[in-house]
């Protein structure tokens, strides 16, 4: 095996299935910090803790390859008090615990990532944001980022390297942004949303597997890195492109009035939609990362060929 252990902390949603597939192959064990028990599968199993508070689960960190910490409420929801205060804690508290955790172990892991958002950047239609010179914006969300990071990057233990892997919209099968927007499609509300014009900023679900891996390999990468497919698009493409992959002649458009009032409906914010996100993963692409879907339309056919 490639690596010894692996740590998903956070690790029983869709991204952690993903990245436990991936790394099952080559690891021999993976590990799930999760808060409900689950079923053991070959060399994964699964470890409950509260996010909180320390018990057995922490000698499992010691002698990992890599622990990645992905942990956080969705945003897919109205930023109401009570939810403001959730998305800050699910990320602010396990991040602060682990933190405490390494810095008692005597061999803790090589590499810690730390999934955070590349919604941290500006709003951007000028030009693209990198992992280098990007602009950090203002608002909620990126409030939370910056803190975030900063929490996350606050202590340093000369044992552990640390990435804050800042991710862009996940395209996957089974969960995230795809299986929504398919549905639209679907039905004939896959037309733009707002103006079209903003940019949206995507990475294939194999590609945030096979970055992750190049990460622990790539000792001299640190900091924060951006984890997104090196071609943004706009909202118009996007759409358009899954239309043609999906065979749908036509898609309705759905504008920035309709939109709002649709958020206040599902429980969500048009900030989620109608932000542009335009960012570039110079870091990865510098240090001679190939992604393998770089274009959305061979993301989306991928996905759908395969989609079950």
């Amino acid at each position: 095996m490639k690596y010894n252990k692996i740590i998903l902390a956070g690790g029983s949603g869709y991204l952690g299935g993903v990245l436990a597939k991936h790394f099952s192959i080559m690891a021999n064990e993976i590990i799930i910090l999760a808060r409900k028990p689950k079923t053991e599968n070959r060399n994964i199993k699964t470890l409950v803790w509260d996010r909180k508070t320390e018990s057995s689960w922490t000698k499992e960190l010691n002698d990992a390859d890599l622990l990645i910490n992905l942990c956080g409420k969705n945003v897919n929801c109205r930023y109401t008090d009570k939810n403001r205060e959730e998305i800050i804690n699910s990320r602010i508290f396990p991040t602060q615990l682990l933190n405490q955790v390494l810095n008692k172990l005597s061999n803790p892991p090589k590499l810690w990532i730390n999934v955070t958002s590349a919604t941290i950047y500006r709003h951007a239609e000028d030009k693209p944001q990198d992992d280098l010179t990007g602009e950090i914006g203002y608002g909620f969300s990126i409030d939370v980022c910056r803190t975030w990071e900063e929490i996350f990057f606050e202590p340093t233990n000369p044992k552990t390297r640390k990435i804050a892997l800042r991710m862009g919209i996940v395209m996957g099968r089974k969960d995230g942004a795809f299986p929504r927007l398919l549905n639209l499609v679907k039905v004939g509300m896959g037309g733009k949303q707002g103006a079209g014009e903003q940019y949206v900023s995507w990475i294939h679900e194999q590609d945030v597997a096979r970055s992750v891996e190049w990460l622990i390999e790539h000792v001299e990468i640190e900091g924060a890195v951006n984890c997104t497919a090196p071609n943004a698009v706009k909202n118009t493409e996007m759409m358009k492109t899954l239309r043609m992959a999906y065979g749908m002649p036509f898609g309705l458009p759905a504008p920035a009035w309709l939109l709002e009032i649709g958020a206040k409906f599902i429980g969500t914010e048009t900030e989620l939609i109608l932000k542009s996100r335009w960012v570039n993963p110079a870091i990865l692409i510098n240090s001679g990362f190939k992604f393998q879907y770089g274009d959305i339309n061979d993301a989306f056919n991928d996905i759908l060929s395969l989609r079950v």
